[in-house]
């Protein structure tokens, strides 16, 4: 049985942080309602990708979940509402705390309504300081953490193009969420756990924030190249891109005798891995000339040897054709509701070798489960029908 059979999430969430969480809860066996607009949330179709118009992110984030359509604005969906949290355990809600408070969804009066709930909440800045009201996505928290700065060229930063904050800040709130159900067992109440795009940012950048506290080295983006080793970079070989990470001393004295430069292990501006940084565009450019004319299977077989780890800069439909990927499972072909297609699915990002993750059903259509839901909490199907015509669902 799934660790979390009969555990009840309420999913308020929309884009990444806050129904990623909802996923992951999903996948342990949690019955997870997404609650969504009778037109359909904003995220269903960003960008459409399968036959039925949904979106490749919302087909990733909303797997392990049923779909109730609903108008929290009126008053007949504000009382369902009332009526599927007592039957809760997790509301999951990634909006801003004026919002969350507006409709009904702050702690204080879900905790009211049932002391059992545990209120997982995100929001762009977190509270306390001048920006707590402010929206925001994934980029602000690259932004302002210093990563999209020192990601970057001298004369621009750069973004990550793929949404790092938002999947970490879910991951978080996922383990906090556990963790309070978790301290529910003992104490009978439940809580808030909140978490925030800035703040998860920071806990992943904050080593390069100490180090400038304490040494304030100024540092400037470089590129790729890496800060405190080398060759930690990216590579041209004669057919393609890869990346290599050197660190610690007998790694680097591996790759000086793989390149047929023993000589460099005693030059003194590679001592260790602070100089070998400091000096790292030196060490990057014999690496590149010892690269450019060697395929790059050449060259990452010659580094597995060397036991340095590298790997090549694949391309998406590369990422889908990798024989590795494909044998580990790293991608499961899953159905689109309402579909002939199927989509690759990543799993849950981690194995539990007795109480697995599941994959019970695909994102779910809009409205798909409206029916079964307010059935379950007592509407008759005359009533249901009301409701519909009036677009409360």
């Amino acid at each position: 049985m799934p660790l979390l059979t009969g555990i009840r999430v309420l999913d308020f969430g929309r884009f990444i942080a806050g129904p990623y969480c909802a996923a992951l809860l999903g996948d342990l066996g949690a019955d997870v309602i997404r609650i969504e607009r009778v037109e359909g949330g904003e995220d269903r179709y960003v960008p459409p990708v399968a036959d039925t118009g949904e979106g490749g992110l919302y087909l990733q984030m909303n797997r392990n979940k049923r779909c109730l359509t609903l108008d929290l604005a009126s008053p007949q969906g504000r009382q369902i509402v009332r009526q599927l949290v007592a039957t809760a355990d997790v509301v999951v809600a990634n909006l801003p705390p004026a919002t969350l408070k507006q409709l009904g969804l702050d702690y204080a009066t879900l905790s009211a309504l049932n002391p059992r709930i545990v209120l997982a909440a995100v929001t762009a800045y977190g509270p306390g300081g001048p920006y707590s009201e402010r929206p925001g996505f994934d980029s602000i928290g690259q932004a302002m953490s210093g990563a999209m700065f020192m990601s970057g060229l001298p004369d621009a930063p750069a973004r990550a193009a793929v949404p790092y904050v938002d999947v970490s800040t879910a991951q978080a709130l996922a383990m906090g969420t556990l963790a309070a159900l978790w301290a529910r067992e003992r104490s009978g109440h439940g809580q808030q756990v909140e978490g925030s795009l800035l703040r998860t940012s920071l806990v992943m950048g904050n080593s390069v924030l100490i180090e400038q506290a304490l040494k304030a080295p100024n540092r400037v983006p470089q590129g790729n190249r890496g800060f405190t080793a080398a060759p930690s970079d990216l590579f041209r070989a004669s057919d393609g891109w890869l990346v290599v990470a050197t660190i610690g001393q007998a790694m680097f004295e591996r790759w000086c005798e793989l390149i047929g430069r023993p000589e460099l292990i005693d030059d003194p501006r590679f001592a260790d891995d602070e100089q070998r940084g400091n000096h790292s565009q030196a060490i990057s450019e014999l690496m590149a000339a010892w690269c450019a004319h060697r395929s790059c299977n050449a060259v990452l077989q010659a580094l597995a040897a060397a036991k340095i780890p590298a790997a090549p800069v694949l391309s998406p439909q590369q990422a889908l054709d990798d024989p590795h990927i494909r044998a580990a499972d790293l991608l499961q072909q899953r159905p689109v509701t309402g579909s002939a297609q199927h989509a690759p699915i990543a799993p849950h990002p981690v194995d539990l070798s007795a109480d697995p993750a599941v994959f019970a059903r695909s994102a779910p259509a809009l409205g798909e489960h409206t029916d079964e839901i307010l059935a379950e909490l007592g509407y008759e199907a005359p009533a249901v029908a009301e409701l519909r015509k009036q677009r409360v669902v």
